[in-house]
C-alpha cells in the first residue's frame, strides 16, 4: 500500500509518466503538468503528508528548461514530484498556502534559480542578498562563478511591528560566542517577545554551484563540510544517493561501521548541547563536565579513526578506516564510564530547581505547529512528532538492531533537553550492539559513475534531524544538481515560532534548544 501514490492517483492522467531515472526504486518520482502541481499538493496535504523539501534544476543541458521538484514523506514513504518550466518562462504556482516549508524554499529557489513563484506573498531574496544584481542566479548553468559580481544598492525590509510601546531589537549577524553569523530581529513590548524574524545567509559559500565542479568521489569531500559539527551524516546521505543511482553494493561491515561513526557523531554533539542548554540558564558546571565528556569522546575518535570528527571517513562505496579488537574494547570501555557519569549530571540536572524553572514551559513549540511546519529531528521530537529514519527508513545494521525513538509532547526547552539525554542513552547501546555483532570482510567497492540522466535520493538520520540528498547526473554522467537539505532548512522556522510569548533573556535558551545549523542552511 503506498498512502501518497493513492492519494495523487485521481490527479493522474495521460500527461502524467512516472520517472524510470530516479533511484533507488522505492522513491516513486513523477512528472505532472505546472497547472497540476498545486493539484498534488493539495492531494498530499489531504493525507497529512509533511513537505520535505522543494528546488530547483537548470536541465538545460538535456535540452529542457528547468525542473521544478517537491518531495513529500508520509512515515517511511517519499514521492518526488516535478514540473517543468521553459526557460522563456520559469513560472510555476507557488506552495506555500498549503505548506509553511515552502515559504523559503521557494525564495530560495528564486533566489539562486531565477524561477519564480506565482502567488508567493514574500518577494524577498533568501541566502541571495540584497546587493547582488537582480539577474544575478548562481545556481543557473548559464552563471560564471569565476566571476566577481557586481554590487548594487539594496536594503532588505524587515517586518516591522507597530504600536504603543513597541520597540525593535537587533540581535546579530556576529554573535558574542563562536556561534556562525545570523541576524534577530525582535519586535517586543517591555521584556515580551512579540515577533522574531530570522535574517540568514551570512555563510553563503556557495556549496551546491561548487558541487557541479567536482568528481563524484570529491563530492562526498565537499558533502562532509557542509556542516562541519554533521559531516558523518552529511557524508553518508550524499554517499547512499550516490551509490543507488549505481547500484553499489556497500560491504556488510562498512555498513555496521557507518552506523557507528553517526553513532559517535550524535552522542558527541548531544552532549555539547545539553551542557550549552544549561549554561545560558546560569548554571556553567553542566557545560563544563558535558564538554569534558564530549572531548574524550572527540580524543577517541582521533586515536581510532584519524580525525576528531571522522571527516571523510565515509567514501562513496563504503568507509576509509576500520577497526581492530583492541579499538573495539576501547569503545566499550569509554562508552561503560561515560554512561555512568552521564547519569550523574542528568541527576543533577534533574534535581535543581533553579534550572528547572528556566527550562519548563520556555519555547514551546506545540505539537499541531511543529506538523504544519514540517520540522523535523530533536525539535519534531521534543513536539510529538514521531519521526526517525533510523526506524521510518533504516538501512543495515539499524533494520536488525532496532532504535527506540523518544518522543516527548510537551514541546519545550526541557522536552528538547530530554530527547537528547535519551538519545545518548540509546546511541550508546546501539554502539555495543553494532560492536558485537560487527561482521568481518571488506570495508569498500567500488561504487563507480551513474548513467547519464539519472537521479539519486537518500535521507538520513543526522543527530540535529533527517538530512536529505538529490542528485543528478548530467548528459556525460558528470554532477548536474546536487541538492541539500540539511534539518535546519525547515527547524529554523520553528525557532521563530516557539520564541513568541517568552521574555526576551530566554531567547538564548529557545536557540540553543533548537542549536540550527547556519552554515548547513546557508548553501
Amino acid at each position: 500500500m503506498s498512502v501518497l501514490v493513492d492519494a495523487l492517483t485521481p490527479l493522474l492522467g495521460p500527461d502524467v509518466r512516472y520517472d524510470v531515472s530516479q533511484y533507488p526504486s522505492s522513491i516513486t518520482s513523477c512528472i505532472m503538468l505546472r497547472g497540476k502541481f498545486v493539484e498534488a499538493a493539495k492531494a498530499m496535504k489531504k493525507v497529512h503528508a509533511l513537505l520535505v523539501a522543494e528546488w530547483a534544476a537548470d536541465e538545460t543541458l538535456f535540452g529542457r528548461g528547468f525542473g521544478i521538484y517537491a518531495c513529500y514523506r508520509w512515515g517511511s514513504e517519499y514521492l518526488i514530484i516535478k514540473t517543468e518550466a521553459p526557460l522563456e518562462e520559469p513560472i510555476f504556482p507557488t506552495l506555500t498556502e498549503k505548506f509553511l516549508p515552502a515559504y523559503r524554499f521557494e525564495r530560495q529557489m528564486k533566489s539562486l534559480m531565477g524561477v519564480i513563484p506565482v502567488g508567493h506573498p514574500d518577494s524577498r531574496p533568501w541566502i541571495k542578498f540584497e546587493d547582488w544584481p537582480e539577474d544575478a542566479w548562481p545556481l543557473r548553468k548559464s552563471f560564471n562563478a569565476s566571476k566577481t559580481m557586481p554590487r548594487v544598492a539594496g536594503e532588505y525590509k524587515f517586518v516591522r511591528a507597530e504600536g504603543e510601546g513597541v520597540y525593535e531589537i537587533p540581535v546579530g549577524p556576529v554573535h558574542a560566542g563562536i556561534i556562525e553569523p545570523g541576524h534577530f530581529r525582535f519586535q517586543a513590548v517591555g521584556e515580551d517577545i512579540l515577533n522574531l524574524e530570522e535574517r540568514l545567509g551570512y555563510v553563503h559559500k556557495g556549496i551546491e554551484k561548487r558541487f557541479e565542479s567536482l568528481s563524484w568521489q570529491e563530492g562526498s569531500r565537499l558533502a562532509g563540510r557542509v556542516s562541519g559539527d554533521t559531516t558523518v551524516a552529511h557524508s553518508l546521505a550524499y554517499c547512499m544517493a550516490l551509490e543507488s543511482m549505481t547500484g553499489c553494493k556497500v560491504p556488510e561491515r562498512a555498513q555496521w561501521l557507518r552506523a557507528l561513526f553517526l553513532e559517535r557523531e550524535r552522542i558527541a554533539n548531544h552532549l555539547g548541547d545539553i551542557g550549552a542548554v544549561c549554561n545560558d540558564a546560569a548554571f556553567a558546571f553542566i557545560l563544563y563536565q558535558m564538554s569534558r565528556l564530549k572531548e574524550i569522546m572527540l580524543r577517541t575518535n582521533y586515536k581510532l579513526f584519524g580525525h576528531r570528527f571522522m571527516m571523510d571517513r565515509i567514501i562513496p562505496g563504503g568507509v576509509s578506516v576500520d577497526i581492530d579488537p583492541d579499538g573495539k574494547e576501547l569503545i566499550l570501555s569509554e562508552l561503560k564510564k561515560l554512561l555512568k557519569e552521564f547519569n550523574r549530571l542528568v541527576a543533577i540536572y534533574d534535581e535543581n530547581s533553579s534550572l528547572e524553572d528556566r527550562v519548563r514551559d520556555t519555547g514551546i513549540l506545540i505539537p499541531e505547529k511543529a506538523r504544519e511546519l514540517c520540522v523535523v529531528g530533536i525539535v519534531a521530537r521534543g513536539s510529538g512528532l514521531n519521526l526517525d529514519c533510523r526506524t521510518q527508513n533504516p538501512f543495515p545494521p539499524y533494520d536488525r538492531i532496532g532504535v527506540n525513538v523518544p518522543v516527548l509532547i510537551y514541546g519545550d526547552v526541557n522536552a528538547r533537553v530530554y530527547v537528547r539525554i535519551k538519545e545518548v542513552r540509546e546511541s550508546i547501546r546501539i554502539i555495543r550492539e553494532i560492536l558485537e555483532t560487527l561482521p568481518g570482510g571488506r570495508i569498500s567497492a567500488d561504487c563507480g559513475i551513474p548513467a547519464p540522466d539519472t537521479s539519486g535520493f537518500s535521507a538520513i538520520e543526522g543527530w540535529r534531524g533527517e538530512i536529505v540528498y538529490w542528485l543528478q547526473s548530467g548528459p556525460n554522467g558528470e554532477i548536474n544538481r546536487c541538492m541539500v537539505r540539511d534539518p535546519s532548512s525547515v527547524n529554523w522556522l520553528g525557532l521563530e515560532q516557539a520564541v513568541l510569548g517568552n521574555i526576551v533573556p530566554d531567547f538564548p535558551l529557545c536557540n540553543k534548544s533548537f542549536n540550527q545549523s547556519y552554515s548547513g542552511h546557508d548553501l
